[in-house]
């Protein structure tokens, strides 16, 4: 059986397909157009693009987005993809490619394919983290989603950054109208405005050069994830936190965090493993396919 999902990001959108064995069959991207009717166009050509690739139909699709489904409205909410917001995604989305659509947050994908056979297999609570041009949390308690009575489980991006200290409050602006959220500072983009660089991957380059200040900007950023994923562990603790997203390529945070972690959390102890996404941002697209299960 070949099961589809949609990865819908802030900068592409891909579609792909796995067979029974988890292994992909398709995968195609385009370019987000940043348009909300542009945008159900370019996902249901890639639906087309995908089945002709992997020689059979999608007869259900999961799709994974920044933000989440109001339970009381069924619109779509607090996307930083602000476009989303307030429109029937889903709905919209069935009625345009005539098949049902299952929707859950990026970082809930995340969460659901790393639980599955990545990163945090086997384990029975994951946490999961996207660090990158956002900021997510997913939670998977034996391989299901924690949505929540509110539907915003684990929506961990937008809570204050903890234990702030003098200079980091009330914190940058954020574009859900509050400041100092997590995503003002453990971002993908505020780790490279701290460093003085146009883009994190600029940043690490000039530390592997000697920059002393893109190297305090990286002691910064390890305290600030720090004590964010310390403030997860006491309300849920987590038997493994997985990173993903571009941040989740710095090998330095897997060295560093753990004992940057344990200080910030309420234990006596602090063993919790900080990995890597296995499958890379591969996660987003397999999770959304999860979404479905094997046998429906």
């Amino acid at each position: 059986m070949i099961r589809f999902g949609v990865d819908f990001g802030g900068t592409k959108i891909e579609v792909a397909a796995l067979n029974a064995a988890g292994d992909f069959v398709a995968r195609v991207r385009k370019p987000n157009p940043g348009n909300y009717d542009e945008a159900l166009e370019v996902v249901a050509a890639l639906v087309a693009d995908a089945e002709s690739m992997a020689g059979g139909s999608c007869a259900r699709l999961g799709l994974g987005i920044p933000g989440s489904i109001s339970p009381r409205t069924g619109l779509i909410r607090n996307a930083n993809s602000t476009y989303l917001n307030g429109r029937p995604f889903g709905e919209n989305l069935e009625t345009r490619l005539a098949r049902p659509v299952r929707i859950a947050n990026d970082a809930n994908c995340l969460a659901l394919s790393e639980a599955a056979d990545g990163a945090g297999a086997g384990a029975s609570v994951v946490f999961a983290a996207i660090v990158g041009t956002g900021c997510g949390g997913g939670v998977v308690v034996d391989g299901k989603i924690i949505n929540g009575h509110n539907g915003i489980g684990g929506e961990w991006g937008h809570a204050p950054l903890p234990w702030p200290k003098p200079e980091e409050y009330p914190g940058p602006d954020c574009w859900c109208g509050r400041k100092g959220c997590l995503e003002t500072w453990i971002a993908g983009p505020a780790f490279a405005r701290d460093a003085g660089f146009a883009n994190g991957q600029a940043a690490m380059q000039a530390i592997g050069e000697g920059d002393v200040k893109a190297s305090a900007a990286l002691d910064r950023y390890v305290d600030r994830l720090a004590r964010s994923l310390a403030v997860v562990c006491d309300l849920i603790d987590p038997d493994i936190i997985v990173l993903g997203g571009g941040m989740s390529n710095v090998d330095a945070l897997y060295e560093r965090l753990p004992a940057a972690i344990a200080p910030h959390v309420f234990s006596d102890i602090f063993e919790t493993p900080v990995r890597k996404a296995v499958h890379g941002d591969s996660s987003g697209v397999r999770g959304a396919v999860w979404l479905w299960p094997p046998e429906v």
